[in-house]
């Protein structure tokens, strides 16, 4: 189990992180999310052990992170800066992983040599962006480690590898009980495979959901009138996005469906449709109205 527990970060005079807290279970796959600049890697960093918190706690097994050799030997870190020895082959790294992750599973390692289609004698350097991460992910899966931190995981990665790289993941989840956090700016892929999204804005945690809940509470609804209406009847309903004017609007509101479709049907409308919202839509429209509210 993972613990966020009232977490402050600085980088010099600048604050990064203010009072993070957040629980992820074993065998999660949870998205980070959120604006360039926002804390998303320094999270990862800080649960890698990489970082020490400047507040707060950051445990796993409730064990802290920082500074403790026996907990980092379950948490293997993919940055999206990626590192690999000078002139290193796929197998030196394999071997120098070894070294520090007593799991590492060579039967796994050759299977998924296979399947990215590499040898493992190649040279890292000859790679383009794309081949380095998808070593780095073999490697990390590799590892078998109860916690697989990826920062940008599909970043470089064709359909299908990524494709292959989301059933990995899942397979790990489901197997290993793995935790894995995967920060990335590809919501839609993230909506695919992860249990739970983690939004972070502000250097605050914005909101943490499961898939579930974010598909029952974030709605769009399409209203048509006979009468001319001013958008300001919507005001009670707290909308998070409204278009239009006169006599058709659509409007994004975060809340009980049924409940919001009563208050809507109050106001007589000729024409009410109601449709889900993607994850892209979701994040885009919360941080719209999250920069309109006064501060």
């Amino acid at each position: 189990m993972i613990q966020f527990i009232n977490v402050n970060k600085n980088y010099d005079d600048k604050h990064v992180l203010e009072d993070i807290s957040f629980k992820i279970e074993e065998g999660s796959i949870v998205g980070l999310v959120g604006r360039n600049g926002s804390g998303k890697s320094t999270i990862l960093r800080l649960l890698a052990g990489v970082l020490d918190a400047d507040a707060g706690i950051v445990a796993i097994n409730e064990e802290s992170v920082f500074d403790n050799p026996n907990i980092k030997k379950e948490v293997f870190f993919v940055s999206d800066d990626l590192y690999f020895l000078t002139k290193s082959t796929i197998k030196d790294m394999m071997q120098f992983y070894q070294l520090f992750y007593p799991k590492f599973d060579l039967n796994l390692y050759y299977e998924l040599l296979k399947v990215f289609g590499f040898n493992e004698s190649q040279a890292i350097s000859s790679f383009s962006k794309g081949m380095k991460r998808q070593v780095a992910l073999i490697l990390g899966i590799s590892a078998r480690t109860k916690i697989l931190l990826l920062d940008e995981a599909f970043d470089g990665l064709d359909p299908f590898m990524r494709f292959k790289v989301r059933q990995l993941i899942s397979d790990s989840s489901s197997s290993n009980k793995t935790i894995t956090i995967i920060s990335s700016h590809n919501l839609s892929e993230l909506s695919e495979i992860c249990d739970s999204i983690l939004m972070i804005d502000e250097k605050k945690l914005h909101s943490h959901y499961n898939e579930n809940t974010y598909a029952s509470l974030y709605h769009r609804f399409r209203l048509a009138f006979k009468d001319v209406m001013d958008a300001s009847v919507f005001d009670s309903l707290n909308p998070l996005h409204i278009n239009g004017n006169q006599r058709i609007f659509t409007l994004v509101i975060k809340g009980d469906r049924e409940e919001i479709i009563q208050k809507l049907q109050a106001l007589e409308p000729i024409l009410l449709e109601n449709d889900t919202l993607t994850l892209d839509e979701i994040f885009i429209y919360e941080m719209e109205a999250h920069n309109e509210r006064p501060m």
